[in-house]
């Protein structure tokens, strides 16, 4: 099965300079039998483009990249990073390791064990000490998110919102390139105690026909498009049997293949069977979408990406986008709007806006929260309703997902205006609440309740559900 003839290539809007073509490149194209090769720590210094670079750059990825997650391949290389604008480039900031992404006092004591060729088990030691220093699973996602069944914990598994359940498949836990700024970074650097990950697809389908309130369920990562179709769809089975899951409307998969890999959907070779995997969930009823995640509209400019859109579009695969809002990277209303607006374009639905996460390297990325409410507000206001589906800048923060509405005047005080797009508790969803101004603020932790309340309206039942999880919420437990 070929795309060609079915859908004519799509003339995007003018793009500006710095958003031009990838100009820096090698001269690479896509070949129809191309097979995916990673770039890491072990062979990332054999590029051509990485030779040409000055050996402080070069150190600093080894450096840093020995404690936080890299990963990248040839078509992000050769396609998405203009080397002309290194290291300021966004998509060399968005996937190669930056020192700035640790603390110097941190940077140094690796840098020092390198240089030193110490023994492994003291430099493994220094970057374990790191990593855990660095809040590894924000928002209580290990201690208050994890399902059981039985009495059994199911670890591969996150329960968070009543109609949604997160599965991590095993075999999906990694990607075709690792983000800077990954809030699972976890997932990909050997913290086995910090891991979600399950193989058991029978106990996904048990639990959720347990829970008839779950119409959701997202595959998640790592990438689930990592995996061969096959494997794939070993997971998918126990719900697409006749009368399993009744309740399940909707299967998402949270992916960055499109941006990263597009060749998994159109000339891998499994890439048409993956498609025939996709139309028959379809088929059985359930709604499939795709949580794509883009970051920066230079992911969207390869033809081969429009031709992946194209053919998930063709079969009924619905394609939401969303992004943190990342400083260094898409901090600009114009990255953002234009970004939007070529997802809109080739249809897409710009769905979240998110706030950086407090884990990893987001002291590199992170922005005042009234920053990031200017800049989505300026993006939101340059693009048609059609794009307008987006909503942000959100907060997955351990009661739920905070909307930052915006900051006005009530009486004289200033406040931010606040709102749950969804929560632990879903009665929480839509309620307006209020928070003293701070300038400085970065995060929900740093905000305090405005007008001279001790508490936001949520706290005190939070307080007693994070002290005996399921307690004052649907039960996780069966």
């Amino acid at each position: 099965m070929t795309t060609e003839g079915l859908f004519p290539t799509q003339s995007l809007e003018p793009i500006s300079p710095m958003d031009s073509v990838r100009d820096g490149n090698s001269g690479y194209e896509q070949t129809p039998n191309e097979r995916y090769a990673a770039i890491n720590l072990s062979n990332f210094y054999k590029l051509p483009q990485i030779q040409k670079l000055p050996k402080s750059i070069r150190r600093d990825i080894e450096v840093v990249g020995h404690v936080l997650p890299f990963k990248s391949n040839r078509y992000v290389i050769d396609n998405l990073i203009d080397w002309n604008r290194v290291p300021d480039d966004s998509m060399f900031q968005l996937t190669f390791p930056q020192k700035g992404m640790l603390d110097a006092q941190n940077y140094e004591k690796i840098d020092k064990l390198l240089e030193e060729d110490a023994p492994k088990n003291l430099l493994d030691s220094a970057i374990d000490e790191i990593r855990r220093s660095l809040n590894p699973h924000p928002a209580g996602q290990m201690e208050y998110n994890v399902p059981t069944l039985h009495g059994r914990p199911l670890p591969g598994m996150q329960h968070k919102y009543r109609e949604t359940v997160l599965f991590f498949p095993s075999q999906g836990q990694t990607c075709h390139a690792y983000c800077t700024f990954c809030f699972r970074w976890p997932q990909f650097v050997g913290m086995e105690d910090k891991k979600f990950a399950m193989r058991e697809s029978r106990l996904l389908r048990e639990y959720v026909e347990s829970k008839p309130e779950i119409s959701d369920i997202l595959f998640t990562g790592g990438d689930p498009m990592i995996m061969k179709t096959r494997i794939l769809a070993n997971y998918f089975a126990p719900l697409l049997e006749p009368g399993a899951a009744p309740g399940i409307r909707t299967i998402r998969i949270g992916t960055k293949a499109l941006a990263y890999w597009p060749q998994r959907f159109v000339s891998d070779p499994d890439a048409d069977e993956l498609l025939d995997l996709f139309r028959s969930v379809i088929k059985t009823g359930k709604h499939l979408a795709l949580m794509a995640h883009f970051s920066h509209p230079v992911e969207l400019e390869p033809p081969i990406v429009r031709d992946a859109i194209a053919r998930l579009r063709h079969i009924g695969v619905q394609i939401r986008t969303q992004t943190p809002l990342l400083r260094h990277i898409n901090n600009d209303p114009d990255i953002l709007a234009t970004m939007w607006r070529r997802q809109a374009q080739l249809g897409c639905i710009p769905y979240y806006l998110f706030v950086e996460r407090d884990t990893g390297a987001h002291r590199y990325f992170e922005l005042p929260l009234e920053s990031a409410w200017e800049t989505f507000r300026t993006a939101y206001s340059k693009v048609s309703g059609i794009a307008r589906t987006v909503r942000g800048p959100s907060m997955s923060a351990t009661p739920g997902k905070v909307q930052i509405v915006g900051v006005s005047d009530a009486g004289s005080e200033r406040v931010f205006v606040l709102r749950f797009l969804q929560a632990r508790n879903p009665d929480w969803v839509g309620r307006p609440f209020f928070a003293k101004y701070d300038p400085n603020a970065l995060w929900l932790n740093d905000l305090r309740p405005a007008f001279n309340e001790k508490n936001f309206f949520y706290e005190s039942e939070l307080q007693d559900f994070l002290s005996s999880p399921g307690s004052s919420f649907d039960s996780q437990e069966v």
